[in-house]
């Protein structure tokens, strides 16, 4: 298995400046986070904020199979014959020029399909995909990111081999199937998932690559959630849908003086970019009509942790957390997105006035990877703006009393108790005091059964977004005290929040598929130093 290093060796091999290109020239130690919050990059150069238009990622398209050469080999994913894809994509994984903002110039970058973010999949339960992904990046890539790829479908229930594992790497030339089966977990139908993304999984190279675009959102449906606002059945909720289901992924980047994003694979605190970005334009502005809009929001990294808000505290409506519906939608007026995570939102702009402007704001104080500040600013960081001057249009979509109910909680099932100690040991960032070795099965868990983990922060200074891959969990205690209904936490999740020096307890079952998994955490720059586990279903 090639190490970290093994990448840096080979990259600088066949590349060159491949990963040295876009680096500052001041030495490592100058670029770290230092405790007087020194920032680690000279400033960006200046952009007029709210000129720019919102980026609407195309949907994918789905190819004829029969263009598929060579043909998907069965044999290589478990229950391919039990769940036959019904529909086939091809997706090209490579290098691009994206124009982040009308004031900088075209910045180098990884795309999937030439855009940034990558098109959006529309899926649905009970219609099984297969996505061919082709690594089409240039050999010679002259970037901080590098030409190999793992694409993980996060967190989608799916077989290990197309999981998008970080060891699973493919280099230039090659191509890797998934398999995505497309039902529940357990076949439960409280299972059902909403708002996925999918991103670049590296191993010790995940953030550069997803810093350097590849990211894009994978939307699923089903009985309920349509993706029709027209909907007739009674079943249907009926939120929502085409024009006015729109996904916002956030990324913050910093540009260098000649405009082109710079990344740092020696700073090791994490990563956070002067420049917020949605749907990887600078500030843009969005023009809604005034009826309701469901706002898909995703934190897509490296480092920054978000509070989100609107002008004038004007309340909306959250419908789920991560990729999961709550049971019953919560009137608020700021929702928390640690990295990774996703939220949601029913905001309705008809209790706006015409030529109103509503600005999205992070109202969270972050002044250096290691996580937010403790302040709370006052409007806060305006990451971007709707517009309130689209045409009167009908709005036949709702706001369901009920969504989903969460899944049973069956302590019986559980049949071992782990727990996992993030921590930064010695100058690297370990779990369990060690550091993460792909070849290393640090739990060996058995197909069919339910386990309790405990999960501790033990940092005073740092905070962790925790992701368990393959399969949700439900939170059970946080720091002792049980998690209530109407807190967005009283839900399935697949990233844990860990403050300083807090402890969270987790129900997880492990169902329907066998092979490797992984958790990490999500500041996607400690993930990349070592702190991750395998656990394996056998």
């Amino acid at each position: 298995m090639a190490t970290r290093r093994d990448m840096l060796k080979l990259g600088l091999a066949t590349g060159g400046a491949a990963l040295t290109t876009g680096l500052l020239s001041k030495p490592a130690a100058a670029q770290l986070c230092s405790p007087d919050n020194i920032p680690p990059y000279p400033p960006s150069p200046p952009t007029r904020p709210f000129i720019a238009p919102l980026f609407i990622p195309p949907v994918k398209q789905p190819v004829d199979p029969a263009s598929l050469s060579p043909a998907v080999d069965p044999t290589k994913h478990q229950r391919y014959t039990e769940f036959l894809p019904k529909k086939f994509y091809v997706q090209n994984i490579g290098a691009t020029n994206w124009q982040y903002h009308p004031d900088l110039p075209p910045t180098l970058s990884l795309s999937y399909d030439g855009t940034l973010p990558g098109p959006t999949f529309h899926a649905k339960y009970g219609e099984p995909i297969l996505v061919r992904r082709y690594n089409t990046i240039p050999a010679s890539l002259a970037s901080f990111a590098v030409p190999f790829v793992t694409t993980h479908l996060h967190n989608f229930h799916t077989a290990s081999e197309s999981d998008g594992n970080p060891a699973d790497w493919k280099p230039t030339g090659q191509y890797t199937d998934h398999h995505y089966a497309n039902f529940p977990a357990g076949n439960d139908s409280s299972e059902i998932m909403s708002t996925l993304w999918y991103h670049d999984h590296m191993h010790g190279f995940t953030a550069a690559n997803v810093y350097a675009g590849l990211s894009g959102f994978h939307l699923l449906f089903d009985s309920r959630d349509t993706n029709n606002e027209n909907d007739t059945s009674a079943k249907a909720f009926r939120l929502p849908s085409g024009a006015y289901d729109v996904p916002l992924i956030l990324h913050d980047v910093v540009f260098d003086v000649n405009g082109q994003a710079v990344f740092d694979q020696m700073v090791t605190d994490g990563l956070l970019g002067d420049k917020f970005t949605v749907n990887r334009t600078v500030q843009p502005y969005f023009v809604v009509s005034p009826r309701k809009y469901r706002f898909r929001l995703l934190n897509g990294g490296p480092s920054r942790l978000y509070q989100l808000a609107l002008s004038n505290n004007q309340p909306f409506w959250q419908i789920s957390t991560n990729g999961n519906m709550l049971p019953f939608p919560i009137k608020v007026t700021s929702v928390n997105l640690n990295v990774a995570e996703r939220s949601d939102i029913i905001v309705d702009f008809s209790q706006n006035q015409p030529g109103d402007q509503v600005f999205l704001y992070n109202q969270l104080q972050q002044l250096n990877g290691r996580g937010p500040s403790g302040v709370i600013l006052n409007p806060g960081d305006p990451l971007m703006v709707f517009s309130v001057t689209g045409p009167k249009v009908a709005d036949p979509s709702r706001i369901p009393a009920l969504l989903r109910a969460l899944p049973n909680i069956n302590l019986n099932e559980v049949v071992a108790q782990r727990t996992w100690r993030f921590d930064y040991d010695g100058g690297a960032w370990t779990v369990n005091g060690l550091p993460f070795d792909p070849d290393r099965i640090d739990a060996h868990i058995r197909q069919g059964t339910a386990e309790i983990w405990t999960i501790t922060n033990e940092g005073s200074d740092w905070s962790h977004p925790v992701h368990i891959h393959f399969e949700e969990f439900q939170i059970l205690s946080r720091n002792g005290l049980p998690v209530l209904p109407g807190d967005p936490e009283h839900s399935r999740k697949d990233v844990i929040a860990l403050k300083p020096n807090e402890e969270v307890k987790i129900f997880i079952r492990f169902r329907d598929f066998l092979g490797k998994y992984v958790m990490h955490c999500h500041n996607v720059v400690h993930e990349d130093h070592a702190m991750m586990i395998r656990w394996d279903i056998e």
